[in-house]
């Protein structure tokens, strides 16, 4: 079962494309996180996803949101996807030991071996604050990021 609204979003360390560790703690006290769970780099309805989320980049800047993708993906495989599409936000390499974080934050398949497409929107406290959760093959609408981006408390330079 996914995390609810309102609890303490766990803390992890993952690889980004670039094999660079990014630690969700380093974004506490500092600017909210947009936490995006996808399946796997590379299969049309993620690319769709992930591309929709580049078109709207500026969505999570004028919020200050930092916009993290995860995947059970090698961090490799998912350089190439960014390199590929031409993404400028951060991948993260769920894949070793596979899918831990997506099992912390309860969007792990384990049938599939892969995560679920889920995003949970975390606050500058480490707070979860509005979630998007979708079955696999069904793609998360842009509107229901601005929804739960607008329930974040305004951040100030």
């Amino acid at each position: 079962m996914a995390l609810e609204i309102g609890s303490l979003a766990p803390d992890f360390e993952l690889p980004n494309q670039f094999g660079e560790h990014v630690r969700l703690s380093d974004f506490r006290g500092v600017r909210p996180v947009a936490l995006v769970f996808f399946p796997l780099a590379f299969s049309s309805t993620c690319t769709n996803e992930l591309c929709a989320l580049q078109e709207n980049l500026a969505m999570f800047t004028d919020h200050r949101v930092e916009l993290l993708a995860v995947s059970v993906d090698s961090k490799a495989a998912l350089r190439s996807f960014a390199d590929a599409k031409g993404y400028d936000f951060t991948l993260l390499a769920d894949f070793w030991p596979h899918g831990a974080v997506s099992k912390e934050y309860g969007v792990f398949l384990e049938r599939k071996g892969f995560a679920t497409r889920a995003t949970f929107v975390i606050d500058a406290d480490g707070r979860i604050r509005a979630s998007v959760i979708t079955e696999p093959g069904v793609a998360r609408d842009i509107a229901e990021y601005r929804r739960a981006l607008d329930r974040l408390a305004p951040v100030h330079a």
